[in-house]
């Protein structure tokens, strides 16, 4: 199963990677992360309603929250440098 999750995580990667670019030609990038983010934020809560594990939410470690609040720091700094550079580089080599 890990290994279907991973192949479609390298498929919806490369989508990503090319609609983004597509997106930023005529709009600042950090406007585009800020518009990525709420689509992707959207999206990750309908999928836990979907599944059922919003109620579990209060079953969260106060230490996997801290690591999990470090991790969104650190992938909202990656997707401002990763727009940034797509925005003013070819996506080839960006990606």
């Amino acid at each position: 199963m890990w290994v279907l999750a991973a192949v479609g995580s390298a498929v919806f990667a490369g989508v990503t990677a090319i609609l983004a670019k597509c997106g930023i030609r005529h709009t600042d990038s950090d406007v585009a992360t800020a518009v990525r983010t709420i689509v992707v934020l959207a999206f990750a809560w309908i999928m836990a309603g979907v599944v059922g594990s919003i109620p579990t939410i209060g079953q969260v470690a106060p230490g996997s929250l801290l690591f999990l609040a470090l991790s969104g720091l650190a992938t909202g700094a990656s997707w401002i440098c990763y727009f940034k550079a797509l925005s003013v580089g070819d996506v080839n080599k960006v990606v």
